[in-house]
């Protein structure tokens, strides 16, 4: 299976949050891999905590490879290489885990038809390899997102299972920039097209996920005063409806993640340890990577729209 996870822009979550999905589906026993096709900042061994990939691989890397200079990507497997006292040892019938990063010091790489070439044999071969490949594109209108449409719609790749993952966060501009990007003009659906995928199809391939949500009978929030609460209550309401009205609504969302405090002051795994033991995450921040990593290969979350 692939997924490709796209935001309409920065801060929305998607890097940390894919990144704590594949690390989830690991432990739940599936051997899955990432992709770090976020070219101009290629910084996913970061909150993979692996020293020497914190800026990608130079040289050897997804930009290297994408452009031909070399002839297999640069693999690190994360369970032996990560610094991450939680990561150091690939727990009991855990699934593989290994990240491809891009190359430090790259850039945006407009796509060519070599590139999507490269690109679609690479995909080929991870779909043999691991039950899930997830690719982390650059946000909004990127190269990237081009270049994975272009792949994925050359007829080798039409047998193979494709899923969206929008990220955005819960205001109202996030929602609207969201749409735009899945809906509006050159966005994923209209571009898809032109590249050679049926709309109707692609658009069974999109889920969105919410991040930084804040739930206001949430027990976290039990010192406000009853008139924020109330407040917080509204806009809830008020964002609920803007999601609807923009094709956003809960049959198109595959999950929502808290507001979290480790997940704002320092983007990481979210172990079992630092809910259980150091208590500095949250046990539904957890939960809700826990049930998006089920439910991204579960065929019945993507079924009926």
């Amino acid at each position: 299976m692939l997924v490709f996870a796209t935001s309409d822009k920065g801060g929305t979550g998607r890097s940390v949050t894919s990144s704590n999905i594949v690390y989830r589906r690991a432990l739940q026993g599936g051997d899955v891999c990432y992709l770090d096709f976020d070219f101009g900042s290629p910084t996913a061994g970061t909150v993979f905590q692996i020293e020497g990939l914190m800026h990608g691989k130079r040289g050897r890397g997804l930009h290297s490879y994408l452009q031909g200079r070399i002839g297999e990507p640069y693999s690190v497997d994360v369970w032996s290489e990560s610094e991450g006292e939680s990561l150091r040892h690939q727990p009991l019938r855990s699934g593989r885990l290994v990240l491809f990063p891009g190359d430090s010091g790259g850039g945006e790489l407009p796509s060519s038809p070599e590139m999507v070439r490269r690109c679609a044999d690479l995909f080929l071969k991870l779909e043999e390899e691991y039950e899930l490949s997830l690719v982390d594109l650059s946000a909004g209108r990127s190269h990237a997102v081009e270049t994975v449409l272009a792949a994925t719609a050359e007829p080798q790749l039409q047998a193979i299972t494709s899923r969206w993952l929008v990220f955005h966060r819960w205001t109202r501009q996030h929602i609207i920039a969201a749409a735009d990007l899945v809906f509006g003009e050159q966005g994923i659906l209209e571009t898809g097209s032109r590249l050679g995928h049926d709309r109707d199809e692609l658009t069974r391939q999109i889920r969105f996920v919410r991040t930084a949500v804040v739930d206001p009978s949430s027990d976290d929030l039990a010192g406000l005063r009853p008139a924020q609460v109330a407040w917080l209550e509204d806009c809830n309401y008020e964002l609920q409806r803007l999601a609807g009205k923009h094709g956003l609504g809960r049959t198109l969302v595959l999950g929502s993640v808290p507001l979290d405090p480790v997940l704002q002051w320092r983007e990481q795994l979210i172990a079992d340890d630092d809910v259980k033991l150091r208590q500095i995450a949250n046990q539904e921040t957890l939960d809700a990577f826990e049930r998006l990593a089920q439910r991204l290969v579960d065929d019945n979350a993507w079924e009926g729209l």
